[in-house]
């Protein structure tokens, strides 16, 4: 085309009356997309502000309040009381039979003793009352004085036990051959060891050759201690000793 016509083209349309532009469509459109959007950024913007959880708060308080609110509970009527049993009635008396009249009693005509009027009244005296005698009462018992406690049990020591192996007394010769014999009794202190420690002669023979005989004869026995409520103790012992010739 040369340049003449596309003038001449220009001049034409120039002309023509205006079209109008297909806008409206592509603005609504727009519209949309710009209030979409701007809800969204909106909401984002409640979710970081913390818009939404307040909301949140307020709504879930309400909720709780309606749960914790209990029903009014109904108020129990109390139940009659049982109707008390009525008292069996009383069983009246048998009336009495009325007794019979009896007849009065006929008047009798006694014969009034004509009074004394100088006949002494007599005059009753009161009497004193007799004495009573004091009762004493009992003499207390006096208390019967305590029993006095059992003394301690003594076992004397002795020479006779087997297993001490005590030899005889030896018999004087001179006094076998002179015919001497008799009984010695020696004194011995026995210790709780049951060695004899002392001795002397309590009961002599009549022959000194027999009561040294029978004194040195119990200082070399043992013995078998004495003892006092279980205890050895040292104590006193007779020895008898007899010189017998066969």
């Amino acid at each position: 085309m040369t340049s003449a016509s596309a003038a001449l083209a220009l001049n034409f349309d120039g002309l023509l009356p205006p079209q109008p532009a297909a806008t409206p469509r592509m603005d609504r459109r727009l519209l949309i997309v710009i209030a979409v959007v701007g809800f969204h950024a909106l909401g984002l913007w409640a979710l970081q502000a913390g818009l939404l959880r307040r909301a949140v708060e307020l709504v879930i308080p309400v909720s709780v309040l309606t749960d914790l609110i209990e029903p009014a509970q109904p108020v129990a009527t109390p139940a009659p009381p049982p109707p008390q049993p009525k008292p069996a009635p009383t069983p009246r008396a048998a009336p009495q039979p009325k007794p019979a009249a009896q007849p009065a009693p006929q008047p009798v005509a006694m014969a009034t003793p004509t009074p004394v009027a100088e006949a002494p009244t007599g005059v009753i005296e009161p009497q004193p009352p007799a004495p009573v005698a004091a009762v004493a009462p009992p003499a207390a018992e006096p208390a019967a004085p305590p029993a006095p406690p059992a003394p301690p049990r003594i076992e004397l020591p002795s020479s006779s036990a087997d297993y001490l192996n005590n030899p005889p007394p030896p018999y004087p010769p001179l006094s076998k051959r002179l015919g001497e014999q008799g009984k010695v009794v020696i004194r011995a202190f026995i210790d709780e060891r049951g060695m004899a420690t002392r001795a002397e002669i309590r009961t002599s023979s009549g022959y000194d050759r027999l009561d040294q005989a029978a004194l040195q004869t119990v200082l070399k026995w043992r013995y078998v201690p004495g003892k006092r409520a279980g205890v050895a103790e040292g104590m006193w012992f007779n020895v008898p000793i007899n010189f017998v010739l066969e």
